[in-house]
Order: structure tokens, then sequence, then C-alpha cells
């Protein structure tokens, strides 16, 4: 079967616009989306170009968001944003200046705190268990889950 290669440049911006409309985006998700889409490589250049220019692509605009969007409702460990970061393909130089200064406990602390209304009439070892899982699955190490554990098992029995 052959892919039929669309050219036109209006219709690859329109195609970008609409990708954008959503949420901000790479400049990498955005290529490889107009890409998938059948856009000639010199039509993808000039609409990357011309996004750029109006300030609609900005990969280190999109990693700040991506972090501060994470950061509220999702909490995730630095490692961990950092890979869905180079997922995106955002530059490794930025990824460093966007990850730097993440405050691990702090962080696994606002994620854990968002299921202890499940874990309320859990015993010690399952609360360990369960929110330590929990931590894991979102790239925590083990120091941090398990300070955090602690931390939050002594402050459920001061509410009890």
């Amino acid at each position: 079967m052959k892919v039929k290669l669309n050219t036109g440049y209006q219709s690859c911006l329109d195609a970008a616009f609409r990708y954008l409309s959503y949420r901000p985006r790479s400049e990498f998700e955005i290529k490889i989306r107009l890409q998938k889409r059948g856009f000639d490589d010199s039509s993808i250049e000039e609409v990357l170009h011309k996004l750029r220019e109006q300030g609609l692509v900005d990969d280190f605009a999109f990693a700040k968001f991506w972090k501060e969007n994470r950061e509220s409702f999702s909490p995730r460990s630095w490692m961990m944003l950092q890979r869905e970061l180079r997922q995106k393909g955002v530059a490794p130089y930025i990824i460093k200046e966007v990850a730097e200064g993440i405050d691990e406990e702090a962080t696994a602390y606002r994620a854990a705190q968002k299921i202890m209304k499940r874990l309320a009439l859990a015993d010690y070892d399952s609360f360990c268990r369960r929110l330590g899982a929990f931590l894991k699955r979102r790239g925590f190490n083990y120091e941090v889950i398990q300070h955090v554990v602690n931390q939050l098992w002594h402050e459920r029995g001061k509410d009890a």
C-alpha cells in the first residue's frame, strides 16, 4: 500500500494548530504527528519554523509545563519526569535544567496524600505495602518511600 504524501503547507499548519489546541507539545511530538499524517519533510520544517516564530513551540516552556502539571495532578519522581520528557523528544540540557531542584520527599508526600483515604482502615503492614508499592510505581527510591510511609503512618496515628 502506498502512502500518499500531503504536501500542502497550509493543511500541515492547520493540522499542527489542531494538535496544539489540546495541550502544549514538544517540537518532536509535533514533527512525529505530522509525519504520521503524511506531510512531507519540507512542509513540516516550514511549519515548525513558523510555530517557533509565533512562540507556539518552545521545548523549554513545554518541559516546564509538563513538570508543573505533573507536580499538581500526578506527582512523579525526578527520574520518571526525566524519562517522560526524553520520550517526548526534549533535549537533555533542557530536561536537566527543568528537573533540577525537585524535592523528592515533598513530591512523594504529595503523591501519597492523594491515596491516604483508601488506606484509612489498613493495618501497619498493609499500609506500608500498599503505599510503598504506589510510590514505587511513581518512580521514588527506597529511602524516600520509607521516610514518607513512616511519616504518614505517624501522622495518621495522631489524627485517630
